[in-house]
């Protein structure tokens, strides 16, 4: 049957008690029995080798089972498809409640066609005379060969083939950034795939000496402070404005490289210099004026009454012990005589972490919808958290519920397209979207 089977029928189920696989199997037998007719029996289209055996997986925790049931079918497409669907009217297994849905149905087919093209360009490379080529086709052709060959996986991701072995990593985002790198002998680059950072990435972080070197454009900002939340970045390198790691020349991927600087103290390329501008501008300002700007020194005063400012005067001014000048000439001397005080700045807003969301969130009996930014886009109560979620006009990023993730909060959240699930507890889901990470409380 595997050798003629064009689809696999893959469904999920759910039953309220413990269960075995012979109750599965039976149950698919004895509750589709008849109800498509004689031409769709489960158990005619076995004996006539159109329909596989059922394969079950069983497994228990907590008063439930849960699994997965595959069938192989070599019937056709809309035949397939009905048997399929008559699996979900199965409503027990056993002596229990359950509840059956077909995840997806694989055309094993599309494999062989993977097979074939495979095979195809290997005979257009090797099948056919193609006469004299140009040397540096040749030589061309072999660098890019060596060079894709050498991209492996780590954990998933694209990597270069030392970053199992390196004391050192540069995490890029994406496979053509560990395409070009190794094209220059960079082997220890590991990619990202995207704005949210595995945890195979974080820990690598944790582990070895790691560098970021990502575009210098708000996807690569993204990325570097979700790497500062999750992983221990020790240096960060960026390309020039408006470049992408894929795109450096070799001379531009060593510059940037040597000029990397420490994980603490690298901008993001999207924050405003307003704030270094105007230090520096108050440690270059001069203590004394020239001539042409000392009314802009002492607020108005003409240079004649500075200049006429004694030195007992000034320190009577000083101390307190002079009688109360004209507001002007006081104003002339104090700042003539002493140092300008810098204006108080007002502190810098600090930027919250995830784990700071949390601590403020445990115990509260809240949930709170965060931006990209880890801003708070919406807070409310706890046993709301779907509602909230569904209802949200802007995508959060993050979900921070104080409270247990339950799997149809994980549903909604990954209909919504949110990155990061975290909560007080998180029990065993029948379906896992690969686009959401889940966190507990104690991850942070």
């Amino acid at each position: 049957m595997e050798d003629t089977a064009k689809y696999l029928i893959h469904a999920d189920f759910v039953a309220d008690g413990v269960v075995e696989r012979t109750d599965v199997v039976g149950a698919a037998f004895g509750q589709t029995e008849g109800l498509l007719g004689d031409d769709l029996d489960i158990r005619d289209l076995q004996d006539s080798a159109k329909l596989g055996r059922i394969d079950v997986s069983v497994d228990s925790e907590g008063g439930q089972s849960f699994g997965t049931i595959t069938i192989a079918s070599s019937l056709d497409r809309v035949e397939t498809a009905t048997l399929a669907a008559a699996l979900e009217a199965v409503e027990r297994i056993g002596p229990c409640r359950a509840q059956v849905e077909v995840e997806r149905i694989e055309d094993v087919r599309a494999a062989k066609r993977r097979e074939i093209v495979d095979r195809a360009k290997e005979l257009l490379a090797s099948a056919f005379d193609e006469g004299a080529i140009d040397s540096e086709d040749i030589l061309r052709e072999v660098r890019e060969s060596v060079r894709v060959e050498d991209v492996t996986e780590y954990e998933g991701l694209p990597a270069g083939p030392h970053v199992a072995t390196s004391d050192a990593v540069l995490v890029v985002e994406g496979r053509a950034d560990v395409v070009n790198l190794l094209q220059y002998g960079i082997k220890n680059a590991i990619a990202v795939e995207g704005t949210n950072v595995p945890d195979a990435v974080a820990d690598l972080t944790h582990e070895r000496t790691a560098t970021a070197f990502l575009d210098a454009d708000r996807g690569g900002d993204l990325i570097l402070r979700e790497l500062r939340q999750v992983g221990d970045l020790d240096y960060v390198a960026r390309p020039p404005d408006g470049e992408s790691v894929e795109d450096l020349s070799r001379g531009a991927v060593d510059v940037a490289l040597r000029e990397k600087t420490p994980a603490d103290s690298a901008t993001l390329v999207s924050e405003p210099d307003d704030v270094d501008e105007s230090e520096e501008t108050q440690q270059d300002e001069p203590a004394v004026a020239d001539a042409t700007s000392v009314d802009d020194v002492v607020g108005g005063t003409p240079a004649s009454v500075v200049e006429s400012v004694t030195a007992d005067e000034a320190t009577a001014a000083t101390d307190g012990s002079a009688t109360p000048a004209p507001a002007s000439t006081s104003s002339a001397t104090s700042t003539v005589q002493t140092e300008p005080e810098s204006p108080t700045e007002p502190p810098e807003p600090v930027s919250k972490t995830v784990g700071d969301h949390v601590d403020e969130i445990v115990g509260s009996g809240t949930v709170r919808l965060l931006g990209d930014d880890l801003d708070v886009l919406t807070e409310a109560d706890a046993e709301e958290a779907m509602e909230t979620l569904d209802a949200a006009t802007t995508v959060p990023r993050v979900v921070v519920l104080d409270g247990p993730i339950t799997q149809r909060l994980l549903d909604v959240a990954a209909q919504r397209g949110v990155a990061k699930l975290v909560g007080t507890s998180a029990g065993e889901f029948v379906k896992q979207p690969a686009g959401v990470r889940v966190h507990t409380a104690d991850d942070y």
